[in-house]
């Protein structure tokens, strides 16, 4: 067994737009965790950005990171070839951030989301691919659950870029991309890299080249949260597909792994 890091997405864009959210784009394609072996590592890392979350240390023996050092959360978990999400051995608290909704209004989403089946995701409405593409999928796995299941489900997007997606602008975007009932968060930069980092996705602001083109970096995984618990235990990579999500939702929204 070893352990797997995967990248925080890069994404670039000129200076009016962020570009492309990193990797292939698209949900409906390959699935990163059904490559990898018995263990996944998800450490956002990037040097260009600053980020720094050693896994391998002398004599090439992999070593997990520390996350008092590292700021970034490891996670582990055993992942089925079959399955699209892998269950997490240590589950994640939810992370707790106080925000502002669509409304302008505060959201504290542990308090507004406790006892509801959660996935959270951390991403931008100026990101072209991997995040509509992430909502989307979601949105249309949603629907296909009884409107009472439906109702059960909360889906929740973070910006990492709240100098540009404010609390209008997420309004705006969310139920084109994804759906009317997801809850879009904006607020203060620092506290939403403190809240992805404690569940284990590094993020980082968006900067430019020299060429003034946009570079953003942050992970693209969505973590899903137990109604029973209230606690991450299940992880989805970006290639993760609407059926998948279809497949899975049922089980989820009961707390169920599956």
């Amino acid at each position: 067994m070893s352990d797997k890091t995967p990248p925080a997405v890069k994404t670039t864009g000129s200076a009016g737009t962020a570009g492309s959210a990193g990797g292939s784009g698209g949900g409906e394609g390959r699935r990163p965790g059904r490559r990898a072996p018995l263990i996944i590592a998800v450490v956002a890392i990037a040097a260009a950005i600053g980020i720094t979350a050693a896994v391998s240390s002398g004599g090439g023996d992999d070593k997990k990171a520390d996350a008092t050092t590292s700021g970034v959360t490891q996670i582990t978990g055993g992942s089925d070839p079959d399955k699209a999400g892998t269950a997490l051995d240590r589950p994640f608290a939810k992370p707790d951030l106080v925000l502002t909704d669509t409304q302008g209004k505060s959201f504290d989403l542990r308090e507004r989301t406790k006892g509801k089946a959660t996935l959270v995701y951390f991403g931008y409405t100026h990101c072209p691919d991997v995040c509509p593409m992430t909502m989307s999928n979601i949105a249309i796995a949603r629907k296909q659950l009884p409107k009472a299941d439906q109702d059960k489900l909360q889906v929740v997007f973070v910006t990492t870029d709240p100098e540009r997606d404010t609390a209008a602008e997420l309004g705006k975007w969310l139920p084109a991309a994804g759906d009317p009932s997801f809850i879009g968060l904006t607020g203060d930069f620092p506290a939403i890299q403190a809240g992805a980092r404690s569940i284990g996705i590094g993020i980082d602001p968006a900067t430019k080249d020299k060429n003034g083109n946009v570079v953003s970096m942050h992970g693209a995984q969505v973590i899903a949260f137990s109604p029973t618990t209230d606690q991450g235990y299940v992880l989805y990579g970006e290639n993760t597909s609407s059926d998948d999500y279809a497949k899975d939702l049922p089980k989820l929204i009961k707390g169920e792994t599956p």
